[in-house]
């Protein structure tokens, strides 16, 4: 199964260009989407989950036409958006079986052995009669993917699913994430390198509402190798090292900025190559859509 998405475009009121002409391939396993805040990932994701129509272009999955066919997409479709609203004063167990009603699984049986293993999934079973008001950040975006699972969807849409989770809880979605990805399409929408780094055989960044990379990780990260060089300079003289370097980002450690600078050669001696991770992928990419 794969996504082809092809010549899509939508622009806001105020001429704002929230996708530009967009083209993508998105296979089976784990697909990530990345992106400065603004650049687009949301509305693409939106898009795809038929909540909302481009001005133009085509999108489909298979030989279905998403645009088209929408309620036909959102029997297969698990959804977890960057802002997931729930009832507060129900519990787990209670909200999941509303929502499974509201799915089309109608058979009581069904419905208890689907939710009991989906709560067994996301480690929710032991708080399944807990009020969901009283769920940490990390538990409520569990549960989220829990909702998102219900009806064995084979296309799943998460939109910045571990913006604000602790280490902990980040990797218990990792892994849950990880698992569910091995069968079936999830796209995972973020500004965040490390989710992409850690889970995703395949990418694409967006920029400004256009593509600006799709490769895979390991494919990107080789063919910046040997080009991005690091320096720790004094602020005072950064401005002239921006003014003379193409710097890609630059970040403090210890009180002093290191830059680090996209060049075929090492601009000088005083620099140092190095190994190049996804976040130099990710900025330098960005840097040159720009120019």
């Amino acid at each position: 199964m794969e996504i082809q998405i092809k010549n899509l475009s939508k622009t806001y009121r105020g001429n704002i260009k929230a996708l530009d002409n967009v083209n993508m391939t998105i296979k089976q396993g784990m697909f990530g989407l990345l992106g400065p805040n603004g650049a687009g990932k949301t509305t693409l994701m939106r898009t795809i989950a038929t909540l909302q129509e481009p001005d133009s272009g085509s999108i489909f999955m298979d030989e279905l036409d998403v645009l088209n066919d929408k309620m036909a997409v959102r029997r297969v479709l698990g959804y977890l958006p960057q802002e997931f609203d729930v009832y507060p004063r129900v519990t787990a167990l209670e909200l999941l079986d509303h929502l499974a009603i509201l799915k089309g699984i109608t058979q009581k049986g069904e419905r208890k052995e689907m939710i009991e293993v989906l709560l067994q999934k996301t480690n929710l079973y032991e708080h399944r009669k807990r009020k969901i008001s009283t769920f940490s950040g990390g538990m409520k975006q569990r549960f989220g993917i829990a909702q998102a699972l219900l009806g064995e969807p084979i296309l799943i849409i998460v939109d910045e699913p571990t913006a604000g989770l602790d280490p902990g809880e980040r990797n218990r979605f990792y892994n849950i994430l990880s698992e569910i990805g091995q069968s079936i399409i999830v796209i995972l929408s973020t500004h965040i390198v490390e989710d992409v780094k850690e889970l995703c055989t395949n990418m694409a960044i967006i920029h400004q509402g256009k593509v600006v990379l799709q490769d895979q990780p390991r494919h990107a990260l080789a063919e910046l190798q040997g080009r991005i060089w690091r320096k720790s300079v004094a602020k005072s003289s950064l401005p002239e090292y921006q003014q003379n370097h193409t710097i890609i980002s630059s970040k403090l450690v210890a009180g002093r900025p290191e830059i680090h600078v996209y060049s075929e050669s090492a601009p000088d001696s005083s620099f140092t190559n190095v190994n190049v991770d996804l976040e130099d992928v990710f900025f330098t990419k960005i840097m040159q859509s720009a120019n």
